[in-house]
């Protein structure tokens, strides 16, 4: 199982599923925002959706990094490559926020 960049990275139709459920409600959540907005409701209200859209984006973020440092990472040290050390530093600092 390779994880270089810009190939494809298997994951189990499981996860897959799960993350394409989890982005599909993202995806629904942000329509629904840009619709409160043209209509203009409350701002209230839209922030309350926003921060529910950020939640879960986050979530998925949160699932796939897991999932990179139990799979490719792990894989990449086994074979001797601790460059991969640096992205997993970039990629920790970029979604701490």
């Amino acid at each position: 199982m390779s994880c270089e960049r810009h190939k494809n990275t298997p994951r189990s139709a499981e996860f897959q599923n799960d993350l394409q459920k989890r982005l599909n409600r993202i995806m629904g959540q942000l329509n629904g925002v840009k619709g409160m907005i043209e209509d203009n409701r409350y701002c209230g209200d839209v922030l309350t959706q926003l921060a529910a859209a950020e939640s879960g984006l986050r979530s998925v973020s949160r699932l796939l990094l897991e999932d990179h440092l139990e799979t490719c990472v792990v894989e990449k040290i086994q074979a001797g490559d601790t460059e991969v050390i640096d992205e997993v530093m970039t990629l920790l600092k970029r979604f701490s926020h």
